[in-house]
């Protein structure tokens, strides 16, 4: 059975706001933007690979809208599933998130992903995520709110919110990436986690594929998760590369905590890392890639904890 196809695709990094949590903050340096005709071509040529869905990201794709309709209509001409995540900043009052959500469900948008937080909230009014939620309910469209948080009792209060008003919502834990490197970790109450990860893969402005879209760029010392650029690659030989990667199958199977079992990780100090955190501590050094390496068709695809 061929592989599902999907793909977070960055068109621009540029945001008009400044998170402290960002993961993206550090993906790359200042703002870079995709050029339409190109990312055009891009998605025709993702519909001919088979690619089914595609998630506009990185920064905040509405500061791009009618560039952003222009690709969404491009994917429902392709039969490809479509998502944006944003910040909401733009559904100011609820006869204006009407007339946005109309012309993205005229456009064929499939989902919208509202990004809600308390590091959001400090710059967009959490109001205008219900008048987003509340029009995509009236309208018919397919939302959920992703909330992020470390799970501090600081941020129940926000999650409060989101239950007094009936709104769909997921919890997401923050990553310990970009400018929320330098957070205070929370302690993780749980047990020991297999730590699968589906590695759903990110295109960035300047054409770069990376394995992953949350670890990105992260990986400097292997370029672990590093595919490709489409101006020397096509996006098929990417997508096959990232298919056939034996250590990618891994994560995605067998999961992170058992490959640093395998590496001779302690407990204690497996279940203290968060998921991207432990990839990181993982694959970013050469000697335990090598390690991975040399061992996942054989005495590796077979360690269980």
């Amino acid at each position: 059975m061929d592989p599902v196809r999907q793909i977070a695709f960055g068109y621009s990094t540029q945001c008009n706001i400044r998170c402290g949590h960002c993961v993206a903050a550090d993906a790359s340096p200042g703002t870079a933007k995709m050029d339409l005709d190109r990312a055009k071509d891009i998605i025709q040529e993702m519909a001919r690979c088979h690619v089914t869905g595609i998630s506009f990201t990185a920064g905040e794709p509405f500061l791009f809208l009618d560039d952003i309709c222009k690709l969404i209509q491009l994917c429902r001409e392709n039969r490809i599933y479509s998502r944006i995540v944003t910040n909401g900043y733009w559904a100011k009052t609820r006869e204006h998130a009407d007339r946005v959500v109309s012309e993205l469900m005229l456009k064929g948008l499939s989902q919208l992903r509202l990004s809600y937080s308390r590091w959001h909230q400090q710059h967009i009014n959490r109001k205008n995520i219900v008048h987003a939620a509340l029009s995509c309910q009236k309208h018919g469209l397919d939302y959920f709110i992703s909330f992020v948080t470390d799970f501090s009792k600081q941020d129940d209060s926000f999650e409060q919110f989101l239950r007094d008003h009936h709104l769909k919502y997921f919890p997401e834990p923050v990553i310990y990436f970009g400018r929320a490197g330098e957070f205070d970790r929370q302690r993780v109450f749980t047990d020991y986690r297999p730590n699968v990860c589906s590695m759903n893969p990110y295109l960035s402005p300047e054409l770069d594929m990376f394995a992953c879209c949350d670890g990105a760029n992260r990986f400097s010392k292997t370029d672990f998760l590093y595919l490709g650029n489409l101006r020397n690659d096509n996006i098929d030989a990417l997508f096959r590369k990232r298919e056939t990667n034996v250590l990618y199958n891994l994560i995605r199977t067998m999961g992170l905590t058992n490959m640093a079992s395998y590496l001779g990780f302690k407990a204690r100090e497996i279940v203290q890392y968060r998921k991207c955190e432990l990839c990181e501590k993982l694959f970013n050094s050469k000697e335990n890639l090598s390690i991975l390496t040399e061992s996942a068709t054989a005495d590796l695809i077979n360690w269980r904890r």
